[in-house]
């Protein structure tokens, strides 16, 4: 097994493990929303200091559930990734066809007998 499979085998067992281990641990057991997002959190917080705090804003579309909720946020966070990921495709291929331009136009041969225009 190469090095680079060793340290993948290796990440992928840790995001696994941080994925499982709560779950198996049970450090959500007795709460309502055991693993509820920060902005719940953050709502709950705010609720128990002020009771009477009114929000500024409403949000423009609110989910019918919890599920579609992360489904638009799945959803979110994958395009954001398939954008980055684009963005360093290109950069990348830009990058390694400048170098291949710049070694083809520096290895010109001696025995080239093209006409030259």
């Amino acid at each position: 097994m190469s090095r680079n499979a060793k340290i993948n085998t290796l990440l992928l067992l840790a995001v696994a493990a941080l994925a499982v281990l709560p779950l198996a641990l049970g450090l959500g057991e007795g709460k309502e929303e055991p693993f509820s997002g920060a902005d719940a959190q953050a709502e709950a917080a705010i609720t128990e200091l002020k009771p009477d705090y009114e929000p500024w804003f409403t949000p423009l579309y609110e989910p019918p559930s919890g599920e579609v909720e992360s489904a638009l946020f799945a959803l979110q966070a994958a395009l954001g990734a398939g954008v980055l990921a684009y963005y360093f495709g290109v950069r990348k291929g830009r990058r390694q066809g400048a170098a291949a331009a710049a070694a083809a136009a520096g290895s010109g041969t001696p025995g080239d007998t093209r006409a030259e225009d």
